[in-house]
């Protein structure tokens, strides 16, 4: 769900957040100089280092991993300089001998968390922006409480505002069974800046069983993900699906993420959490490459920032995205024109519709530049699109919960999969087809002789970027 719509938070909430909270926050926040990241990561000569389930790899078996995997696909730099820019910023390593399932919608993700909390033994980490007293929200805490009567230690991570809705006895329930829960951010104005602030948000959405299968991308709980999109045609008044994308993990890349959940609840002083297989030892459960990026605020760690834009930046033949808020910085666009301009086939599909009309008025501002410049744009017509992906190259990938606003990319905890694999990629291609098929490509001659209002409202909005 979108951050502060008012959906989710009360309309005097909203009027305080945004005239009183963010101006202050947000002042001075900045995002980092990619270019200058770019020019400082090591050359390409050096070999990537990749860990297996065994450890880290030789420099001489890590380099005959990246050939084998170029010799796949036409020649490009992601394969080699952008991933020395993630190498270099990054704690987080590149995995090999991961399994990585696409899954290409709610009801496929929730298929596959059930799945996952049922066969779970010996622990389930479940963390989540949005966790909804629904229907869907229900299912979930109906099974991971029969799983903590099984013997099974859950731990449930949910934040503050994107749950502010939720009733106080749902989350009560799950503690009265045993769950171990906790709050991100808790709302307390009274609190000092150092111990709170109301921008900092948990915008992650990661599931772990057992340590061995992990769940992510931008689904979070609740039942607006749960209904087909086949139920509703192009342009038909009904009630809205919300179109959005997760990945399974199985592999050694299942660390990466069970860390990322760790340093989340050690952060918020969550309860000791012990006596469980959290880091068991994990085998290669099939080829692809992942790196799991995660980021929180921080001058130099804003790492799917980054990430993004030194991707579009190496990128030599195809950059294919789908992005739920598109409000950009100038360093994302001027990668997006200047790769469109070199003759990357660049397109774009973004939501024709949004729970937050603000963010649709600002993600139009930008239509002129990028469509000048050879972008192809479209609006996804059949759904509301929520899905934060990208595939390059045919042959990198991310899915994760990064919005490209400054919300996402300065404020909030986040995590994207990068995926290295030529399959993997035929699959993401695939599926934005098919987002492709379901959207209004957005042509420049119809815009730029359009009416004047939307352009107004959007150069009005846009005054406003860094608070939506």
């Amino acid at each position: 769900m979108k951050r502060y719509h008012m959906t989710i938070i009360k309309p005097f909430y909203f009027f305080f957040l945004f005239v009183f909270i963010l101006p202050i926050s947000n002042g001075c926040a900045t995002l980092p100089n990619v270019s200058k990241m770019i020019d400082e990561a090591p050359t390409a000569q050096e070999p990537r280092q990749i860990v297996s389930s065994k450890g880290q790899l030789s420099h001489e078996k890590s380099r005959a991993v990246m050939e084998r995997l170029k010799r796949s696909v036409y020649p490009t730099d992601i394969l080699e300089r952008h991933t020395a820019v993630l190498e270099s910023i990054t704690e987080s390593p590149l995995t090999k001998g991961n399994k990585v399932t696409l899954l290409a919608d709610g009801q496929a993700t929730y298929a596959a968390m059930f799945k996952a909390i049922k066969n779970a033994k010996d622990h389930i980490n479940l963390e989540s922006y949005l966790i909804e007293d629904d229907e869907t929200g229900r299912t979930f805490a109906d099974l991971l409480v029969q799983k903590q009567a099984e013997g099974v230690q859950v731990a449930v991570i949910y934040d503050s505002v994107g749950s502010m809705n939720t009733p106080a006895p749902f989350f009560q329930r799950l503690r009265d069974s045993g769950i171990q829960v906790i709050g991100f951010n808790p709302i307390n104005p009274l609190a000092t800046s150092e111990k709170w602030g109301l921008t900092h948000r948990d915008h992650r959405k990661i599931l772990i069983a057992d340590g061995k299968v992990a769940i992510i991308g931008g689904i979070n709980i609740s039942r607006v993900y749960s209904s087909s999109p086949f139920k509703r045609k192009r342009h038909e008044k009904a009630p809205i699906h919300w179109r959005d994308t997760d990945v399974q993990i199985e592999g050694p890349a299942v660390a990466e993420c069970q860390k990322l959940f760790f340093d989340t609840w050690q952060k918020q002083k969550g309860p000791d959490l012990s006596g469980t297989k959290y880091f068991p030892d994990l085998k290669e459960e099939g080829n692809a490459l992942v790196q799991v990026v995660g980021s929180t605020p921080g001058q130099s760690n804003r790492l799917p920032f980054i990430m993004y834009v030194s991707a579009i930046t190496f990128a030599e033949h195809s950059i294919h995205m789908t992005s739920s808020y598109f409000i950009p910085d100038d360093q994302i666009i001027k990668a997006l024109t200047d790769a469109a301009r070199r003759g990357v086939d660049v397109k774009i599909v973004l939501p024709g519709t949004s729970d937050s009309r603000l963010a649709l008025y600002a993600q139009r501002y930008h239509y002129p530049e990028l469509l000048k410049s050879g972008v192809k744009l479209y609006e996804h017509s059949t759904s509301l699109l929520h899905a934060k992906t990208a595939v390059v190259d045919k042959v990198w990938s991310t899915v994760g919960s990064t919005n490209m606003d400054f919300l996402s990319l300065l404020n909030n905890d986040e995590v994207n999969a990068v995926i290295l694999s030529r399959e993997f990629a035929v699959e993401m291609e695939k599926l934005f087809t098919g987002d492709l098929a379901e959207s209004d490509q957005i042509l420049w001659d119809e815009w730029k002789n359009g009416p004047l209002l939307p352009k107004i409202r959007a150069w009005f909005v846009n005054l406003f970027i860094q608070w939506l």
